[in-house]
C-alpha cells in the first residue's frame, strides 16, 4: 500500500496541492492563485469557480511535477482560509453569490447594532470563545441571507447549503455527496458551542440562521466522504480537515500545552496550545479549538493579525515598490537602522488584540531622506511588531509561550525572522518543512487512514532547521516597540479616522 498523502492548501490569495512523504517531506507541490474582488470599501469577495479551477489545476500540476501518479497517493486532507463563508443551492451546486472573505467588513454595523446587548456578546464569548465581529461567518450567513434575492426562502425551505471552504471543497470532491466540516472549521463560525461541541441554537436564532444549512461536524481526523474518481482519476478517501491556523499547529507538532506557533501567510496568526481546557482571555485574544481527535478536545488561544503577507501583496501590487516578495528581504537589509519608519497595515481594520473594524493604515515618521528600502522594511516590521501585540496580551492572559515555532512564506525571510526574534525577545524556531498548513492536514489524513498510529508518530516527523535568538537589548526593544505602539494609538484616534 502507498504511503503517500496529497494535501490541498486553500488559501486566501491562492490554493496548493501538496504531495508529502510519511516522513513529512515534500515529494511535489503546486500552487495556483486567483483572483481578489473589492466591491466597495472594506468588502473582499472570491468567485467560488475560480477557487475550485485553482484547486483542480493545483492537483493536475503537482503529478505534473513528479513520477507519482494518484495510484499512489493513500489519502487525501484538506485545510482551508477560515470564516469565509459560501452558500450554494444543494441540488445544483451553484453559488448564490460570491464567497465572503474573512478580512471582510461589511457587517460591522450588524456587529456595532449587536454589541450593545452585553448579554449577548458575554453568550458568544463563554460559547463560541470568538468576540461578536464581522471576522467570522455567523454576521456573513445574516448578510447573504437577507440582501440576496430570495435567499431566505430557499434556506428556509432546505434548498442551500452554508460551508466554509473546506465544505465546499468536500461537497464538490464527493460530488454533493458529504456535507461536513471539523470542529477547528466550525469554531470559527461564531455559531459553534466550543464547549459543548454543537451548533448553538440561541445563535442561530440570533442570527436568524436556518439549521438545515450547516454542515455536520467531525473530529479533524475522521471521514469525511471519497473524492470522486471522476475528479481526481481515482476515488481517494478525504481524512483529514483543519482550517489552516489548526493545521499548522498540527504540522508544528505543537501538542504540548505552552507550545505556540505563528503562521504567516496572507494574515499572521498565532496559537498556543492551553489543553484540555478553554482559557478565556481578558486581553481580546479568541478561545478556540486547537484539535478535536477522538473525540478529545484540545483548545488554543488565539490572535488573529489581518494583514502579513497580504502588506508585502500591496508593497508589490498597490505601489509596485518590489517585483516579488523575495526582494524584500534585500531592500530592508539596506534601510537605515532605527529609522523611525512605521507603517501600521490597518486596510481592513485591526485584529486582535485591538479589534478595531474602523481602523485605517498608515505610514508614519517620513522624512526626506526616506526611501524605498525604508518603507519596505516597515512593511515587514509592521508583521513582528503586530505578533508582540499578541506576546504580551497572552503573557498578560497568564500563558506565555513556552516554545514558538515559525511558518508561512513569511517565514523564509531571515532578515524578518531575526527582526522577530529581537522585537519578541525570544527564540524563533524554523521547521526544515514550513509548508506547515498543508503538512498539517497530511498528518490528520494519515493518521486516520493509519499511516501514522498516534501524535507521537507525527511529532517525531518535525525537525529544525534554523533557531533565530535575540540581538537587541530590552532597553532597544522596549524603544522599537513603544514608537509602534505610539503610531497605532494614532491612527486609531477619532480625529485620524473622521478624515
Amino acid at each position: 500500500m502507498s504511503d503517500y498523502i496529497l494535501a490541498i492548501d486553500q488559501g486566501t490569495t491562492s490554493s496548493r496541492a501538496v504531495i508529502f512523504s510519511s516522513s513529512g517531506d515534500i515529494k511535489a507541490m503546486a500552487q495556483q492563485e486567483f483572483s481578489q474582488h473589492y466591491p466597495h470599501g472594506g468588502w473582499v469577495e472570491h468567485d467560488p469557480d475560480d477557487i475550485w479551477r485553482s484547486v483542480t489545476d493545483s492537483i493536475a500540476a503537482v503529478f505534473a511535477q513528479c513520477e507519482l501518479s494518484i495510484d499512489d497517493v493513500a489519502t487525501l486532507g484538506i485545510t482551508n482560509q477560515r470564516e469565509t463563508t459560501l452558500i450554494w443551492d444543494k441540488h445544483t451546486g451553484e453559488a448564490i453569490y460570491p464567497a465572503i472573505v474573512w478580512q471582510d467588513r461589511r457587517t460591522a454595523d450588524i456587529c456595532r447594532e449587536l454589541s450593545q446587548d452585553t448579554s449577548l456578546t458575554e453568550h458568544v464569548t463563554n460559547t463560541t470563545g470568538l468576540l461578536l465581529d464581522p471576522y467570522f461567518s455567523a454576521t456573513k450567513i445574516h448578510w447573504l441571507l437577507e440582501n440576496v434575492e430570495g435567499a431566505r426562502a430557499r434556506a428556509e425551505a432546505g434548498d442551500l447549503l452554508f460551508g466554509t471552504m473546506d465544505t465546499y471543497l468536500i461537497w464538490r470532491l464527493t460530488n454533493g455527496q458529504s456535507h461536513k466540516t471539523d470542529a477547528t472549521n466550525a469554531s470559527r463560525t461564531m455559531l459553534f458551542d466550543i464547549n459543548n461541541q454543537c451548533w448553538d441554537k440561541h445563535l442561530l436564532d440570533t442570527f436568524n440562521i436556518p439549521a438545515s444549512l450547516l454542515p455536520e461536524v467531525c473530529d479533524c481526523a475522521a471521514e469525511f466522504g471519497e473524492a470522486s474518481e471522476a475528479i481526481l482519476g481515482k476515488a481517494v478517501p478525504i481524512q483529514g480537515v483543519a482550517g489552516d491556523q489548526q493545521a499548522a499547529l498540527i504540522g508544528q507538532a505543537c501538542f504540548d500545552k505552552g507550545m505556540a506557533k505563528s503562521t504567516y501567510g496572507t494574515g499572521c496568526f498565532m496559537i498556543l496550545n492551553t489543553g484540555d481546557t478553554p482559557l478565556h482571555s481578558a486581553n481580546r485574544l479568541l478561545t478556540t479549538v486547537g484539535y478535536r481527535l477522538g473525540g478529545e478536545v484540545t483548545y488554543a488561544l488565539e490572535g488573529s493579525i489581518f494583514m502579513a503577507g497580504a502588506t508585502i501583496q500591496w508593497l508589490r501590487d498597490g505601489l509596485h515598490l518590489i517585483k516579488n516578495a523575495a526582494e524584500s528581504e534585500e531592500l530592508a537589509k539596506r534601510a537605515r537602522e532605527n529609522n523611525g519608519v512605521f507603517m501600521v497595515p490597518a486596510f481592513t481594520g485591526l485584529g486582535a488584540p485591538y479589534w478595531d473594524p474602523d481602523a485605517r493604515g498608515a505610514i508614519l515618521g517620513l522624512t526626506r531622506d526616506t526611501g524605498i528600502s525604508e518603507i519596505v522594511a516597515a512593511g515587514l516590521q509592521s508583521v513582528c511588531y503586530q505578533t508582540k501585540d499578541l506576546q504580551k496580551a497572552m503573557e498578560s492572559d497568564g500563558a506565555r509561550p513556552t516554545t514558538l515555532r515559525v511558518d508561512g512564506g513569511m517565514a523564509n525571510n531571515d532578515w524578518v525572522m531575526g527582526f522577530l526574534a529581537d522585537i519578541l525577545g525570544a527564540e524563533v524556531q524554523r521547521p526544515e518543512v514550513t509548508e506547515s498548513t498543508a503538512l498539517g492536514a497530511a498528518f490528520l489524513a494519515g493518521l486516520q487512514a493509519g499511516i501514522y498510529e498516534n501524535i507521537e508518530d507525527i511529532r517525531h516527523n518535525w525537525r529544525e532547521e534554523q533557531v533565530f535568538t535575540p540581538r537587541l537589548t530590552k532597553a532597544q526593544r522596549d524603544e522599537a516597540y513603544s514608537g509602534w505602539q505610539e503610531s497605532v494609538a494614532r491612527i486609531r484616534c477619532k480625529d485620524y479616522q473622521d478624515t
